[in-house]
């Protein structure tokens, strides 16, 4: 992880706790304070900066994200594999409202239908990206092998553990079992894996002569896709993210240096 990155992280969460912000945002921390890393909630950060709405971050660990989500009567996103629910974020407050929003596509179409204005979806055709959030499915598997356990190793030692405990519970091994060590032939193989994965997207673009999923302009595709990227970016080891960022005419980094633009507030 980046220094200069970290540093950058830190200043936008903190340029957005302000206290006019009518939205409360969770998000997961790390071991560095104020700074976010997790791809899920990165979507609804994008989306809220995106839109324009004023927020405020609140941090949750691992262990405390049912508690805090219960309480606040937020909905269960997923099943365990025992088949009780399960809490996750991100998660949003909208205090003006007084809705409690969970899962990021969900906020999502919250936010176009509370606050249409520079909608993230024009077309107001929200299954178009549960469509491609299907269709990305082997994008965001093939970088399980790098980005979880670098993930594990950034957060704090609350989480770390429950963390490890849950991933380790569901593959009834070790993660060091689970993914490649650096250098390996093991992590070559998996990282020309991702590359392949992320090839098949961009066929995607090249083929529609697009440079954004949504054409000539930005949308939640392109905030969604753009969140795995960040992950990339913030997690994985420095020569990794070199690398990835070459990839395809270094598509993926434009999209991501775009979409941080904008939550700086930079004319795009």
């Amino acid at each position: 992880m980046r220094g200069n990155w970290l540093l950058r992280r830190v200043f936008l969460c903190n340029s957005h706790a302000i206290m006019d912000a009518t939205i409360v945002f969770y998000d997961i921390p790390s071991q560095h304070p104020g700074v976010t890393w997790s791809p899920n909630p990165a979507k609804t950060r994008y989306a809220l900066d995106f839109k324009g709405l004023a927020y405020r971050t609140e941090y949750v660990e691992y262990p405390d994200i049912e508690g805090v989500v219960k309480a606040l009567g937020g909905a269960p996103t997923e099943k365990k594999p025992d088949g009780r629910p399960h809490y996750t974020l991100p998660m949003i407050h909208d205090l003006t409202t007084g809705a409690v929003v969970t899962d990021s596509f969900n906020i999502a179409v919250y936010l176009d239908k509370t606050y249409p204005a520079k909608p993230l979806l024009p077309s107001g055709d929200f299954a178009l990206v549960a469509a491609l959030q299907a269709a990305l499915q082997p994008v965001i598997i093939s970088l399980v092998p790098f980005g979880i356990p670098a993930s594990q190793r950034l957060l704090n030692a609350a989480s770390s553990g429950y963390y490890r405990a849950r991933l380790e519970g569901m593959f009834g091994t070790t993660m060091e079992a689970l993914f490649p060590a650096p250098g390996s032939d093991r992590d070559r193989a998996e990282w020309a894996k991702v590359k392949d994965a992320w090839g098949a997207v961009d066929a995607w673009l090249v083929a529609a002569n697009a440079r954004y999923f949504g054409g000539a302009e930005r949308n939640y595709a392109d905030l969604y896709v753009a969140a795995y990227v960040f992950w990339v970016k913030t997690v994985l080891a420095e020569e990794k993210w070199r690398d990835f960022a070459t990839w395809h005419g270094g598509r993926w980094a434009h999209l991501l240096s775009t979409v941080e633009r904008e939550a700086d507030g930079a004319p795009q």
